[in-house]
């Protein structure tokens, strides 16, 4: 279940990951129940599975919304989890840097500047996409196994179908 106004209190300069289904949406957490978040045309509440048309779109307007309002019934959590990794930025320059973005329409790509770019970098001050490297290293899986198939299968027909090809017109 989907955490709930009573149940989590995000601190100010936190990271929000909602769960869209087949991708998350990523935004700063300001205060006073507001997020600042980079969004797609098509990122909006229910949007679901359509929501992925954001890779047709080369612009996106960082808005400023009301954190419910964006998460609707999605399931939402904070994720801070770079912390480990890097050092985040003081609150107050994340909240002012997030509030001085606000209206503005930015380039966006799915891959090297999406929504989890926008927020990593605000909290960071560098733009780093989990889910994008993440589906980046199943694509190279994927690639590297049916490579691999391709292999197999061509070996397979050398090894059973391989021998010495019956020329009709040999007698």
């Amino acid at each position: 279940m989907a955490p709930t106004l009573y149940d989590v209190k995000p601190e100010v300069g936190d990271l929000i990951e909602i769960y869209r289904g087949t991708y998350q949406h990523w935004a700063v957490y300001v205060g006073d129940g507001f997020i600042v978040h980079l969004a797609p045309p098509s990122e909006v509440v229910g949007a679901g599975a359509s929501s992925m048309m954001s890779v047709l779109y080369e612009k996106a307007l960082v808005k400023k919304e009301d954190l419910w309002d964006v998460v609707g019934t999605n399931e939402w959590k904070i994720n801070n989890s770079l912390d480990e990794e890097c050092e985040p930025r003081p609150a107050e320059v994340i909240v002012r840097d997030a509030c001085a973005m606000v209206g503005k329409e930015l380039p966006y790509c799915v891959f090297r500047g999406n929504c989890e770019h926008f927020a990593t970098e605000l909290r960071y001050g560098k733009a780093e996409s989990r889910q994008v490297r993440k589906a980046g290293q199943t694509v190279m899986v994927a690639g590297a196994a049916a490579f691999l198939g391709l292999g197999l299968v061509a070996l397979a027909g050398a090894f059973f179908g391989g021998g010495k090809k019956e020329n009709k017109n040999e007698k």
